[in-house]
């Protein structure tokens, strides 16, 4: 239901939006060396793409001096994530295309209250003159990529492709430290290592399920990982650690050749 909101409410922009069939007019968010690198390997914008959730994240609580994950914050942190891509793939789809390259999420507060964040998910959709069923991901599905044009250009002409934007997150609560051990470090340099034990685990969370994302796409790797930490609306000990990355695999048609032999500067 909830790729069939989405739809619906951007039914006019879509129609409006060239997408596969050539009618119409396409957006996008390149630049126009971008555009002109796409063109390079066949690639064209079919339209800008968009999925948003204004999600309402639950309570949980947690005991000051034990380290645990805040399974209730992880949950609706990728639930509302999930939401905002799946609701953008569902726009790109509508405009057959093959993938969606500068995928962006973004996180957004309001003043209706402090547990109600909105995620926006955007990208370019665009299509292959060529290769259409070969660029898309092993199952059909169009690719997602956090990937500049330049990169994609790059990837392309070295023989892979992307599958899929892959994240993993870890809402983990930090235990506070008793008033011996807080006393026992006072004015001494040493590891606080119930810290370091806890943030270590927290990333390791967030970037074993970043990969998981990523072999379930049918990537062979995955380029670009970023990680990130955020309190966000919890508190100073409840943290999110997320890891963010493009899954890529080897594309069955070889390297895609330019139309030009001459080099654009890629910076």
């Amino acid at each position: 239901m909830a790729e069939e909101f989405d739809i619906e409410a951007a039914e006019q922009r879509l129609k409006a939006t060239k997408g596969a069939k050539g009618q119409g007019t396409f957006t996008s968010d390149l630049s126009v060396r971008e555009f002109a690198l796409l063109d390079e390997i066949g690639f064209s914008p079919l339209g800008f793409v968009m999925g948003t959730s204004i999600y309402h994240v639950g309570l949980q609580l947690a005991r000051w001096n034990v380290s645990q994950e805040l399974n209730v914050l992880t949950q609706a942190m990728y639930s509302a994530r999930e939401l905002a891509e799946s609701r953008m793939v569902a726009e790109a789809k509508e405009l057959g295309a093959d993938g969606i390259c500068g995928v962006e999420i973004q996180l957004m507060m309001y003043a209706w209250g402090q547990e109600v964040l909105e995620f926006v998910a955007t990208g370019t959709a665009v299509g292959h003159s060529e290769h259409s069923s070969a660029i898309r991901r092993p199952d059909g599905q169009p690719f997602t990529s956090d990937l500049s044009a330049q990169e994609l250009y790059i990837l392309a002409t070295k023989g892979y492709t992307p599958t899929a934007f892959c994240l993993g997150t870890c809402v983990y609560h930090v235990a506070h430290q008793s008033a011996f051990a807080s006393l026992r470090q006072m004015g001494r340099n040493m590891e606080m290592a119930t810290f370091t034990q806890d943030v270590y685990t927290a990333r390791e969370l967030a970037l074993s399920r970043m990969q998981a994302e990523a072999q379930k796409s049918g990537a062979d790797g995955v380029v670009g990982v970023k990680t990130s930490v955020s309190n966000h609306i919890w508190g100073e000990h409840a943290t999110e650690f997320l890891s963010l990355g493009t899954g890529i695999r080897r594309l069955s048609v070889g390297p895609l050749t330019p139309k030009t032999s001459f080099i654009l500067n890629l910076d």
